[in-house]
């Protein structure tokens, strides 16, 4: 999902921004929300200058990171249940959130960006929403139907706190499959 201000750019620009986000995104997952911008403006193959000029800011840089992980994050949902059952697609929705919200550096410097900026944290919480009820709705009739999208969303969000906080992805898998036990029906 393209914002207006994406659409805008030049084609020499939007290819520069695309880089800058592969690399930072690598860059937050090996060292953090406190790596070096020269580093990842190197790493895109663009100027310190050009990082700037398009993310002046750390906070910027990493909120775009997270608002185009979370847009992919939504879109495979639909990728998913084309080629897996409901269920197992659901459950593979879920480590690619866990995955998303575990990467070092990102649960950290998350929780200060999406506090100050609502519109960020609404609009990342109904394209997540609307993931978690198409996958949901796929899966009728397999897993439980008194379970809303809120729900899934609130547990896997609990689940990849307490993962974060405690640095362990095995935990993170085991709640996840805690989670999706909860799921079906008894």
């Amino acid at each position: 999902m393209e914002t207006e201000e994406q659409r805008s750019l030049r084609a020499d620009a939007r290819q520069n921004e695309d880089r800058l986000l592969q690399a930072a995104t690598a860059a937050f997952q090996r060292e953090g929300a406190d790596t070096s911008m020269k580093a990842i403006a190197k790493a895109a193959g663009v100027g310190i200058a050009t990082l700037y000029r398009r993310f002046p800011t750390r906070e910027q840089l990493i909120e775009a990171v997270y608002r185009s992980a979370t847009e992919r994050l939504a879109d495979s949902a639909d990728e998913l249940l084309a080629t897996l059952p409901p269920e197992q697609a659901l459950r593979q929705w879920l480590d690619l959130f866990l995955y998303m919200l575990t990467k070092t550096g990102m649960s950290e410097a998350l929780p200060t960006i999406l506090a100050r900026r609502d519109g960020l944290r609404l609009h990342s919480r109904e394209l997540l929403r609307n993931a978690v009820g198409t996958l949901l709705d796929a899966a009728a009739g397999v897993l439980r139907s008194d379970v809303s999208a809120d729900d899934v969303m609130m547990a896997i969000g609990g689940v990849a706190l307490v993962a974060a906080h405690e640095h362990d992805r095995d935990l993170a898998v085991r709640l996840a499959d805690l989670l999706m036990d909860g799921l079906r029906p008894t």
